[in-house]
């Protein structure tokens, strides 16, 4: 046995960076980690053009960093996998995909509900064609809700959505925020570590540190760092007129709100998006019609959009920005978090009988599984279990004793 995850194969479709960024650590591990692209265009990630966080001036100049400029492994995102081109609008292309997964051990996807659905790649397809298949998505709002369908990027679904950008705004940082992801990252390396432990009958140390998750969590800016050799002041954007592409920022409302709009792919949008906000002039307008055009001519545009939202409020633009099926988000406070309809139809926070503060709601666990759902137990109280556990492991009532005058134990 060579590496850990040798011999586990892995059929990847997915765009964006979470469920690449889950495929590239399993291909960090050694398995065999088939990544679908689109025979035509490819992977997006390869084009998504004037990302608002790789783009900037170099040295004050005038050249913005796309992340075309950027080699592709340097991203994090695919590295050590296989690219494998394939047309799944086609029933044939979907045959090849259904013929993979029937040798595979894991499916992982970022597609959207009615996107499975399309391509025949619901779970209750799949297992019947193998049964053994792990089915692993993630998807910007969850499986339920009405929102299950809608575009989602981490800056909008994970940042302005859940309160996180309202909450940074306040105070620079928010705590355990990296604590969280370290703990995360550290149970994915001891399930790894228990499989490889059931295929060769041995264990393993698994380590990792704050320092090194939060270097991980920001990989984006030090890829950047890394190839360009500079800090991110000297080639990154510094302010919102820096950043090149006007339809992946925040916009202030008429009552004081925020909204964030995240058209990293913004040609495709175009048309939907002028006509969401009321202006279909600026459809055929020279200065916008295209990516090359409109980004050398942002500042116009964010000025004019800047006019165009500050004319409604939040709950004016929710219908119409919803109804053009863009990529946006309000930026919420915790309170509109908690209460949010998609929140509550995935099941982001579940009910708790606790012995002293009776019914309340927790956090659940992020992690859906189908067949074996989670429990969820009040904290112990200090020591409450001490007698329970020493009894358990053949201790006796009198070493108990023995240990309390000793104070070996409370």
């Amino acid at each position: 046995m060579t590496s850990t995850l040798e011999g586990i194969k892995v059929v990847e479709i997915a765009g964006a960076a979470a469920v690449p960024m889950a495929g590239r650590l399993l291909a960090d591990w050694g398995a065999d980690v088939v990544r679908i692209e689109h025979p035509a265009t490819g992977d997006a990630m390869r084009h998504v053009q004037a990302s608002a966080a790789l783009a900037g001036t170099m040295g004050g100049g005038a050249a913005t960093i796309a992340l075309s400029d950027i080699p592709y492994e340097a991203l994090n995102y695919q590295r050590g996998k296989r690219s494998l081109t394939i047309d799944l609008s086609q029933e044939r292309g979907q045959a090849i995909i259904h013929k993979l997964l029937e040798k595979s051990d894991v499916l992982l996807s970022n597609m959207r509900p009615y996107e499975m659905e399309k391509w025949h790649l619901e779970y209750e397809t799949l297992s019947q064609l193998n049964p053994r298949l792990i089915c692993a998505s993630m998807n910007g709002y969850g499986q339920k809700g009405a929102d299950r369908n809608a575009p989602g990027y981490d800056i909008i679904a994970a940042w302005a959505r859940t309160g996180a950008q309202d909450l940074l705004q306040a105070t620079g940082f928010r705590p355990a925020f990296i604590d969280n992801m370290g703990g995360m990252s550290l149970a994915c390396g001891i399930m790894t570590a228990l499989f490889i432990r059931e295929r060769t009958g041995r264990g393993q140390e698994v380590s990792l540190s704050l320092f090194q998750t939060g270097v991980f969590q920001i990989s984006y800016d030090v890829a950047g760092a890394l190839v360009t050799g500079k800090n991110f002041d000297e080639w990154g954007a510094r302010s919102r007129e820096e950043l090149p592409n006007a339809l992946a920022l925040p916009y202030q409302t008429k009552d004081g709100r925020t909204l964030r709009l995240c058209l990293l792919q913004p040609d495709p949008y175009w048309s939907k998006f002028c006509r969401g906000i009321g202006r279909e002039d600026l459809e055929h307008d020279p200065r916008f019609t295209s990516f090359a055009p409109r980004i050398e001519n942002h500042v116009a545009l964010l000025h004019i959009l800047d006019k165009v939202f500050l004319s409604k409020t939040l709950d004016e633009w929710r219908p119409r920005l919803n109804e053009a099926g863009i990529p946006w988000s309000p930026v919420q406070t915790l309170q509109e978090l908690i209460n949010d309809p998609q929140a509550r139809a995935n099941d982001f926070f579940i009910p708790l009988d606790h012995p002293t503060y009776g019914h309340i709601e927790v956090v659940a666990n992020p992690i859906k599984m189908s067949q074996t759902p989670v429990t969820v137990k009040p904290a112990p109280e200090f020591g409450q279990h001490t007698e329970e556990v020493l009894l358990e492991h053949g201790y006796t009532w009198d070493d108990i004793e023995q240990f309390k005058q000793e104070k070996v134990i409370a």
